[in-house]
């Protein structure tokens, strides 16, 4: 699964490489989509927006939970990506925005369980993530030509798959965190990819300064 993983990641930040290099070849973004077909793309960017956000919420409250149930670590690991969807969120809006929409946001109350039961929730709900719904969205963004939907879909897609694993790391150690304090967390903010280890030079997403990174414990 982790040889999985890492393919994935590689051809997603293939993906975001590329996107950028048209950028900095002709010095500007493109002004628009070139046809209707943005409008779904528009659409997506908005079920992509409303996810982080509920996102964001639902991890946080799951952080509270674990807390409770003496999980330091793993409320940690939740706040870590609550932090990290939340730019998620505010890079989809601000896209929309750029393709002269105005986003809906719809919040829904989180369903909190167990924290090895949110484990889980959260394991399925970051694989859906990244092996279907940002793919599909990635591609329906490039079929209309639209580079900065497919940075910040693509951004949060590398993202999301390192969330899974760790999440998954998680849920497999869970017997051996209970009573774990806090553990630090790094999460950029221009692109939330989110890591332990700050060991090099540029985010390996969107290749800004590491001294763009956040610590979250």
């Amino acid at each position: 699964m982790s040889g999985t993983r890492n393919v994935i990641s590689r051809a997603c930040r293939g993906l975001v490489a590329s996107a950028m290099t048209t950028l900095l070849i002709t010095g500007q973004l493109p002004a628009a989509p070139r046809d209707t077909a943005s409008t779904k793309t528009v659409q997506n960017l908005e079920t992509a927006l409303n996810g982080e956000r509920n996102a964001h919420t639902r991890y946080l409250a799951f952080a509270q939970k674990a807390d409770e149930e003496g999980y330091g670590a793993v409320a940690s690991l939740f706040r870590a990506t609550a932090a990290a969807e939340e730019v998620h969120g505010n890079n989809h809006e601000g896209t929309i925005h750029k393709l002269g929409a105005t986003p809906n946001v719809s919040m829904e109350a989180p369903a909190v369980k167990s924290t090895r039961e949110n484990l889980e929730t959260a394991i399925n709900g970051e694989n859906y993530e990244f092996q279907k719904m940002y793919p599909d969205f990635v591609a329906q963004a490039q079929q209309d030509a639209y580079a900065p939907a497919v940075v910040t879909l693509t951004q949060a897609q590398n993202t999301e798959v390192e969330h899974a694993k760790f999440f998954a790391d998680a849920l497999k150690n869970l017997d051996g965190l209970q009573g774990s304090s806090a553990h630090t967390y790094y999460v950029c903010t221009v692109c939330g990819f989110t890591t332990v280890d700050l060991n090099f030079a540029k985010c390996k997403n969107c290749f800004k300064p590491k001294e763009k990174y956040k610590a979250v414990s």
